[in-house]
């Protein structure tokens, strides 16, 4: 729906029943983005200013750099339990390892949850593999034992999250239900019967794939036809990361299997949407409920230095099985990422842009596409007033919270509204020392020197940059040096976010 070749009939389908957002908006990265997905406030009020793994000690345990969901804020779990409705989540958590911080003191009834940003995706882990990461069942831990042979993640959290509908189909409450796949974050690994579906299918490499992509968003209309893209960047960017041509037939070989094992990844994801969507049909609950469909965060470029392969099988025959560990990296994430600029953890429109697909109560076919901005603050008060629950303001259960701050779609969605935010809006974000402001058409971005993580490269030059984003969301064109007054202006207006909502400089002065 979004101009791929990877196979997602379900997801396909979704959309041609629902309404496609195609400047809908995320943070940089995970965990921020879930927090603002239950709190509906800004991450740094929400308490990850900063990625708990990823946070400066000068940071850490800071207001709003906690490292997890704080007190603070609202779950949008525990507002619609309060107003009776069913709650439930499997998969990924990432905003707590504690007992009270945990999805389970978060206002959802059955949770299922990886404690973490990220696991393996299989059971069955290389002999020498120590794996760290936890799972839990409202609340309570669950052992590695206890998950079945062939566990795989996406699958075995739909099996969770249709368990907990089956246990509670006789209920007359509605029910709110969180699907939190970690497919396909890295390390990207796929049944066979998925990735084997793609032999061959990337063997003309990056460029081909993403023009080939690009072409079919504006046959599509998810973009202008006169959309000017980002370019690829220059191979001096991204050391040990040469542009196709300057493969060897055995890396084209290596980094073709990479995607065909992504590919693999997405459409399993795909199978296991039809799976939740079919359950709904077949219990008469489709018509009546209200789906989003989005991700975390843009397209994962990290750079990967290397991986121990005294314990990870590296060969090519053993990419995206359960004794493998690899990343597309940063050219892949180029074409992920298409036709916008970067990818995860940077300012650029790669890092936030999401695909969003909204299918409302009764709705029978696709409706018009929206190419307004909306942001993943919007989710909490849109299923709220689809609840016609009030969006809680300044106290909530006798304790301050932080006011959630996004704007309900509902009215442009049912086509009431043209607009979900008014022309001249303004927006703005931070992560790891990576910033932009938007203003009605105009956005500043300044990408970090900061090195984050280990293997990780600057894209610096830690200069504000100014883009017109109606006539360049591609970010092609740095208009700072023509335009100073406008640079200025947002400037003005990224100081006033960080103000507002706390955010503090990462790295250290």
């Amino acid at each position: 729906a979004f101009g791929g070749e990877i196979h997602t009939p379900n997801l396909d389908a979704l959309a041609n029943q629902g309404k496609i957002l195609t400047d809908y908006h995320t943070a940089p990265t995970c965990s921020p983005t879930r927090s603002q997905l239950i709190s509906g406030t800004d991450h740094h009020l929400a308490g990850i200013g900063a990625m708990a793994e990823l946070s400066p000690a000068h940071l850490k345990g800071q207001p709003g750099y906690e490292g997890y969901l704080n007190e603070r804020s609202l779950s949008i779990a525990d507002v619609l339990r309060n107003n009776g409705y069913r709650t439930y989540i499997s998969g990924k958590w990432h905003l707590g390892l504690t007992p009270d911080t945990n999805a389970h003191a978060k206002g959802f009834d059955r949770s299922f949850t990886l404690l973490q940003g990220v696991d393996l995706h299989f059971k069955n882990t290389p002999n020498r593999y120590k794996r760290i990461a936890n799972y839990t069942e409202d609340g309570k831990e669950v052992s590695f034992s206890e998950l079945p042979a062939d566990f795989f993640s996406t699958d075995y959290y739909t099996d969770k999250l249709l368990q907990y509908f089956d246990k509670d189909q006789n209920s007359n409450k509605p029910f709110f239900a969180f699907a939190a796949y970690t497919a396909p974050h890295w390390p990207i690994q796929a049944p066979q019967a998925f990735s084997d579906k793609y032999k061959g299918k990337y063997d003309v490499g990056y460029d081909v794939i993403r023009n080939n992509r690009i072409a079919r968003q504006k046959q599509l209309g998810i973009i202008p036809v006169n959309f000017n893209p980002a370019k690829p960047l220059e191979t001096v960017n991204i050391p040990n990361y040469p542009t196709w041509d300057n493969l060897s037939p055995e890396q084209k070989a290596f980094e073709a299997r990479k995607m065909e094992i992504y590919a693999g990844m997405v459409e399993n994801l795909d199978h296991n949407v039809g799976r939740i969507i079919q359950y709904l049909k077949d219990h008469g609950q489709y018509d009546n409920t209200l789906i989003f469909f989005v991700s975390d965060n843009g397209a994962e470029g990290f750079l990967l230095n290397s991986v121990d392969e005294t314990v990870f099988d590296q060969s090519l025959d053993a990419i995206g099985t359960d004794q493998s560990f690899h990343y597309v990296g940063p050219r892949w994430a180029e074409v992920s990422a298409a036709p916008f600029h970067l990818w995860k953890a940077t300012a650029g429109e790669g890092a936030t842009t999401s695909p969003a697909i909204v299918k409302l109560p009764n709705q029978k076919q696709a409706k018009e596409k929206y190419h307004g901005f909306a942001s993943v603050l919007d989710i909490l008060p849109t299923v709220l007033d689809f609840a016609k629950v009030s969006v809680p303001k300044d106290q909530y259960n006798g304790r301050a919270i932080n006011n959630p701050s996004g704007v309900s779609w509902k009215n442009a969605l049912e086509n009431k509204h043209a607009r979900i935010r008014p022309a001249d809006f303004s927006f703005a974000d931070e992560l790891h020392g990576n910033k932009y402001a938007k203003q009605g058409d105009w956005k500043i971005a300044l990408q970090t020197k900061a090195k984050i993580t280990t293997g990780a490269w600057t894209l610096g030059p830690d200069q504000w940059e100014l883009y017109n984003l109606k006539n360049d969301r591609g970010e092609t064109t740095n208009l700072a040096a023509q335009n100073p007054e406008k640079l200025n202006q947002l400037i003005q207006v990224y100081q006033q976010y960080a103000q507002k909502n706390g955010v503090q400089e990462y790295a250290p002065k």
